[in-house]
């Protein structure tokens, strides 16, 4: 249980860097010349790669690689959300209810096997 619940805490940290460092730029630095936004972008992905690779290794010792990739897919959209509402100001919309269902239904298949105990 203590590497499932580091990887997705490490995963989750990986993924708020990492939003920010993908769409947090259309907000702050719009006016900006794109490189300038791709190379602060970079700068903020560091901090996701220095969270994101140990996350994987210590995951991967209890999960497969589909199964790391679905969890990311859940984490993301767990901290996308939020990121488009609260700081993008976005207005929700029942996509994301759909898109949710979506990654859930993607998440037990991957993890069937653990969930039913086979």
């Amino acid at each position: 249980m203590r590497f499932y619940l580091t990887t997705i805490i490490l995963l989750s940290l990986s993924n708020i860097f990492m939003t920010f460092a993908w769409y947090g730029h259309l907000r702050n630095l719009s006016q900006t010349p794109w490189i300038i936004a791709a190379f602060a972008s970079w700068g903020i992905a560091l901090m996701e790669y220095l969270l994101q690779v140990p996350a994987n290794r210590i995951g991967h010792q209890v999960m497969n690689v589909g199964q790391l990739k679905i969890l990311q897919e859940c984490i993301a959209l767990s901290v996308f959300i939020p990121f488009s509402i609260l700081y993008m100001k976005e207005k929700p919309s029942m996509d994301y209810v759909w898109a949710g269902l979506c990654i859930l239904g993607a998440a037990f298949f991957m993890f069937r096997k653990k969930l039913m105990g086979a």
